[in-house]
């Protein structure tokens, strides 16, 4: 069989083009020649499959090496057909994302039976083959018909299309007699019914014209494929956004589940909502007490946490007096206010020891969880390991086990072999993880047949306790901290205590790791939110001696030599730029009566009318170390105090090369900063403002391009980036480019000078909401700066008078209406804010509504719904507020 592939790409000098085929998982490179450096010609011979698709990608080469390929989730394709055809004479474009990719992405997609291509049995050898792709039409019960001037193609009458195949998911084909074709002919696209195979759409653009195509005997031409559009205003949608943890109902065990997850789903489908959105689900098991409610620090990237088993869907308890006791205390812990999470999950796990009891083996030997088994040994046997020797050393610091510190996946395959005698502690997290999996999947088939739109949350980091950084060491920096620079929420920035992405390594095998991560969530959910996606551009990373996040630098970037440094008009010492500034005045400032101590205990004169911290106290760890269980207040004050004199510089030097620096990070709002005269605070500006706004722009866009087209098209869910913070102008670049949805909220305006964003100026690529989990909701916020409050009211909302004390419920369904007019594809709203528009109905403590505030590292994530989901149905008069409000923005 031969092929001839033709494509008109322009490349620069050194460059060619190829074509990289497969079928079967057989490849193929197709080397392409050009006579004018525009128009590419391929031309290969092998022996195909005819019943199976050829897929390829068109990509460029520099000296052998390729430079970019085509990396849409969507590769060009077509059947081989009949043996009899011997050439195919393929036309082309170079496509990387169609246009309104979302269309194509499982969040708008159900799943269904795929077609068999067309085949012509008896013919004269010569065909055509139409390609095109056009999503969600079987979402509608249509299918995509072909319709012409002549009589093959049914001369324009509504009632004879032809029938197109779907031949992968939003892909249609149609092959065709060329002999039955009268040249040349005029032809549309359109839509037809599933059943009686009539035009009830044509496509909204002029004729297309087909020229005179001359084939030989045995040649099949396929001209380009074409994106189909059909008059459709674009669908914008309306959900909710909870923490699964927050879900409330009669029968949970106080904490909510994937039961009362599918209850939110009923919800939901109520008021019109078309999205639900939770934040991470893994295992976060470490200690067992409430530190572990920080959901973004888990144990597992693929594991789910245990306490989101619903108890209601296992066997019930057969001792009797014992399901008594248990009934007893899920009533009392389930009506608590808040979670509390150490109770709710003892006693869950205690429930779940019993069950596994009664029904362990008999679950373990079916040949459903042998199957699951099957699909997730690769990371469910190392976790399992992993719980069963966190629970047996009492920690899940590896690093400190007595036996197993380093991974062996031949020893730990001993250690899980159903004849040791740990085998049936370890099977206890298969059983979870099972039943997890099991509801989860429930789940999200029930919210797919609603036509709910499931997004899950994929955080940035992961634990260095965790399953992975004991498996896969190799994959990350364990001696850096990941956090993120200064911003509203934090002035001294955020130590995450993550360990960084060793980038280089996971680029060698293309990151399968984070591929393994995206396919496993792709299995329940149909789209998902990257935390923090500016870390897939650069991350904040922070050395180990540090407590804050002042003192990082973003890795990898480009730091500054000394000459570049003076080439700014900044002629200081290398030591009075990279060393603490503190002299009289400063410990004055900072310590006031304290400041004797301080002299006498932590610093020392530096022989220069300064002084200089004492070697055992010039970190904050070491600072952290020596105040650590003195929780008076003068300690506090002494111990942040002293963080603040440590990170009192202008630079910090290069993590990887010590003679390079980087200006500190908001250095203007310290002392050092005021030492310089003006013309030095100029010249520093001007060097911060290039180093932080322009130096790297181009370097961390080639460093997203690297990573994010190969994760973001390697599952067929839609993708969200939290692009909130410190963003450098190429982030946007990016997203646009990669048709990722932007985070858009009001109270943190994207332009600079700005105290409000407008959400009807959003972008339609975007998830437009009014605050996320790390933010107070409206209500809260509406209390907290009364001259902020009152330049929104007056000039934003443009009403007149005193405001009011607290956000009354007219207000708040303005502004959650005004938030589903905007022209975000998707407005998901925090739960607390929809019930903000009912004043009977909305919890009277506005500060409870909180879920996290992230200044505190050591927050407790607790917060509960204060209704049930029982309850929430039965509202009938909120719930019809709800749907007419998403009814009057047109989110249905």
């Amino acid at each position: 069989m031969k092929i001839t592939f033709r494509i008109q790409y322009r490349t620069v000098w050194g460059e060619s083009l190829c074509v990289l085929l497969s079928q079967n998982h057989i490849q193929h490179t197709v080397e392409m020649t050009t006579r004018n450096g525009e128009e590419w010609t391929g031309k290969a011979e092998f022996d195909f499959h005819p019943s199976e698709p050829i897929c390829y990608r068109y990509a460029v080469s520099r000296q052998e090496t390729l430079v970019r390929q085509e990396f849409g989730a969507i590769p060009h394709s077509f059947y081989p057909g009949n043996l009899q055809q011997q050439h195919y004479l393929v036309e082309d474009c170079w496509r990387d994302l169609p246009q309104d990719a979302y269309r194509y992405t499982s969040a708008f997609n159900n799943t269904y039976a795929l077609e068999q291509p067309s085949r012509l049995s008896d013919n004269t050898g010569r065909c055509i083959t139409f390609r095109a792709l056009c999503p969600g039409l079987s979402t509608h019960r249509q299918r995509l018909g072909l319709i012409g001037s002549c009589a093959a193609l049914g001369s324009w009458e509504y009632c004879r299309p032809l029938r197109m195949k779907e031949v992968q998911p939003n892909v249609w084909h149609l092959t065709l007699d060329a002999s039955s074709l009268e040249y040349p002919f005029e032809y549309k696209f359109v839509a037809i019914h599933e059943e009686t195979g009539a035009v009830e759409k044509w496509e909204t653009r002029p004729n297309r014209i087909f020229p005179l195509q001359p084939l030989q005997r045995g040649e099949t031409y396929l001209p380009m494929e074409t994106e189909v559009f059909f008059d459709d205003a674009p669908q914008r949608i309306a959900g909710c956004a909870i923490p699964v943890f927050s879900l409330r109902s009669e029968g949970s065990c106080g904490v909510g589940d994937f039961g009362d997850l599918k209850l939110l789903a009923d919800w939901a489908d109520e008021t019109g909502q078309k999205a639900i959105q939770i934040l991470p689900i893994n295992d976060t098991t470490m200690s067992g007490t409430w530190t572990d409610s920080y959901p973004y620090n888990s144990i597992s990237i693929y594991a789910f946490h245990p306490m989101y088993i619903d108890l209601r869907q296992l066997p019930a308890l057969k001792d009797k007096k014992a399901a008594e006791a248990f009934e007893k205390a899920r009533i009392e812990v389930n009506s608590l206010p808040m979670m509390d999470y150490e109770k709710a999950n003892k006693l869950k796990m205690d429930y779940l020891r019993k069950v596994y009891q009664m029904e362990g083996k008999k679950v373990l030997a079916s040949e459903e969880f042998l199957n699951f088994f099957q699909h997730n040994e690769e990371w469910l046997q190392p976790y399992a390991a992993f719980c069963y020797l966190r629970d047996s050393y009492g920690t899940p610091d590896f690093n400190h086990w007595p036996k197993y510190s380093t991974y062996e996946a031949d020893e730990i395959a001993k250690l899980c072999t159903p004849g040791n005698k740990a085998y049936t502690k370890i099977a206890f997290y298969y059983y979870l993880q099972y039943q997890l999996h099991v509801q989860l999947l429930a789940v999200s088939t029930y919210a797919r047949a609603k036509g709910i739109l499931l997004k899950g949350d994929i955080p940035i980091g992961i634990s260095r306790s965790s399953v992975e950084a004991w498996v896969e060491p190799h994959y990350f920096h364990l001696n850096g901290q990941a956090g993120a620079p200064p911003d509203a929420f934090s002035v001294n920035g955020q130590n995450w205590g993550f360990p960084t992405y060793n980038w280089e390594v996971m680029e060698k095998d293309n990151y399968r790791w984070w591929r393994r991560r995206f396919s496993k969530m792709a299995e329940y959910f149909t789209a998902y939110r990257i935390d923090h996606i500016l870390g897939f551009f650069r991350i904040w990373e922070i050395p180990d001696h540090s407590v804050h996040g002042l003192l990082g630098q973003f890795s990898p970037s480009l730091p500054l030599s000394m000459d570049e440094i003076r080439s700014f008009g900044l002629n200081l010492g290398r030591e009075f730029m990279t060393q603490p500034f503190i002299n009289d005045k400063v410990l004055e400032e900072v310590f006031g009566a304290q400041s004797e101590y301080v002299r006498q205990h932590f610093v020392t004169a530096n022989g220069k009318g300064g002084y200089a911290l004492l070697q055992e106290f010039d970190t904050q760890r070491k600072v952290k170390a020596y105040f650590n269980g003195k929780e008076d207040e003068d300690s506090l004050k002494l111990k942040e105090g002293l963080y603040s004199l440590i990170s009192n510089v202008l630079f910090v030097t290069d993590h990887h090369d010590a003679e390079k620096l980087h200006p500190r990070i908001a250095a203007q709002n310290d002392s050092v900063f005021q030492q310089l005269n003006w013309k030095q605070q100029g010249a520093f500006n001007h060097l911060y403002n290039h180093y932080y706004y322009q130096r790297h722009n181009e370097f961390w866009y080639q460093e997203a391009m690297k990573k994010l087209p190969v994760l973001t098209q390697s599952t067929p869910m839609l993708v969200c980036g939290e692009d909130l913070g410190m963003v450098p102008e190429c982030v946007p670049w990016v997203m646009r480019q990669l048709q990722i949805l932007s985070l858009e909220i009001q109270r943190m305006p994207k332009q600079m000078y700005e105290d409000f964003g407008h959400p009807e100026n959003y972008p339609f690529l975007s998830v437009c909401t009014i605050g996320t989990h790390d933010m107070s909701t409206f209500r809260g916020w509406w209390e907290e700066d009364p001259a902020l409050t009152e330049r929104f009211y007056h000039q934003e909302m443009h009403h007149q008078g005193e405001i009011p004390v607290h956000a009354p419920g007219w207000l708040c369904k303005d502004i959650v209406f005004h938030h589903l007019k905007s022209p975000s594809l998707l407005c998901i709203l925090a739960w607390q804010d929809w019930m903000s528009i009912n004043e009977q109905l909305r919890n009277p403590d506005i500060e409870g509504e909180r879920i996290n505030i992230p200044a505190h590292p050591r927050h407790y994530w607790r917060w509960r719904m204060h209704l049930t989901l029982e309850q929430l149905l039965k509202e009938k008069e909120l719930n019809q507020t709800i749907c007419e409000l998403i009814e009057d923005s047109n989110r249905r």
